[in-house]
């Protein structure tokens, strides 16, 4: 058997914070994740988005210490449409989340925009855009 791409971890500072910033990008975190050291939610095709506590970490690894400065990873939630790329951006602004960049419709034929999640990871959102009629 092969290695097959099955997770992406991230060392959240705040579950709370983290668990309910992912919900509004519409991962579905069991009921009373917020108050747990590890967490998962299974992502479309079957991968999971993992969260752990730094005090988890640290519980099996003494010497961990958070990554100063922003987050070191990205990620990218493919959204129906270029309206929900809005839609969501707001929503997470909305709920005092921070943008990174307001959508706009990039040259490569995607509507996009980019959030941070509380640890400062960027989350890009994207969505096609409507293709332009035949003449």
């Amino acid at each position: 058997m092969s290695p097959y791409f099955d997770a992406i971890g991230i060392v959240a500072s705040n579950m709370t914070a983290s668990v309910a910033f992912y919900r509004l990008l519409g991962l579905a975190f069991p009921e009373g994740a917020e108050g747990e050291g590890h967490v998962e939610a299974v992502l479309p095709g079957g991968a999971r988005l993992m969260l752990d506590t730094e005090e988890l970490v640290r519980s099996f690894d003494p010497t961990f210490q958070a990554p100063p400065g922003a987050g070191r990873i990205g990620l990218a939630f493919l959204c129906e449409d270029p309206d929900e790329v809005d839609r969501v951006y707001d929503s997470v602004l909305d709920a005092g989340h921070t943008g990174e960049r307001p959508p706009w419709d990039a040259f490569w034929g995607q509507r996009y925009a980019t959030v941070l999640d509380p640890d400062g990871n960027s989350v890009d959102l994207f969505a096609p855009l409507a293709e332009e009629p035949d003449d």
